[in-house]
C-alpha cells in the first residue's frame, strides 16, 4: 500500500499548512482527506504538490508491504 505520512512532515519542515495548500494553491480538501487516509490519489496532484513543496516523490509518499492475511 501507498502511505502518505511523508507529506506531512515534508509540508512542515517547507513551512507549507493544510490551509496554505487550499487557499493558495487550490488544493481541494477532499484531497487532502484522501491523504490523511491514504486513499486513492492522482499522480498529477502528486506531481502538483512536488512542485508546490519543491521535493521528490519519496518526500511525500513511501510504499509499505501489505500484512498477509490469514
Amino acid at each position: 500500500m501507498i502511505v502518505y505520512d511523508r507529506l506531512w512532515e515534508t509540508m512542515k519542515k517547507k513551512g507549507v499548512t493544510q490551509y496554505s495548500l487550499i487557499h493558495d494553491y487550490n488544493i481541494n480538501e477532499a484531497q487532502l482527506d484522501r491523504f490523511r487516509k491514504n486513499g486513492v490519489i492522482k499522480t498529477i496532484t502528486i506531481d502538483r504538490l512536488c512542485n508546490i513543496l519543491d521535493c521528490n516523490v519519496e518526500d511525500i509518499c513511501r510504499y509499505v508491504k501489505d500484512e498477509p492475511r490469514e
